[in-house]
């Protein structure tokens, strides 16, 4: 999945996959994560956040499900 750059100091890239509603956040650190089920109107929110990782923490991590991503 094509990830673009954001302005965040805990996530480097955001992609999404508006058929599978799959969402993938790569971290700072380099972890991939993948997140299920994921509504589109979710990943336009993430993207015009003020603060990406804070809204990733309270509305992404705690409502779907995510698995890390090797070979992103």
């Amino acid at each position: 999945m094509r990830r673009d750059r954001v302005r965040s100091e805990a996530v480097a890239s955001v992609g999404y996959d508006p058929a599978t509603n799959e969402l993938d956040i790569e971290y700072i650190g380099g972890d991939v994560y993948r997140y299920a089920m994921v509504p589109p109107s979710v990943h336009r929110d993430l993207l015009a956040a003020k603060s990406i990782g804070a809204f990733v923490n309270r509305s992404i991590k705690p409502h779907y499900p995510g698995r890390e991503v090797f070979d992103a």
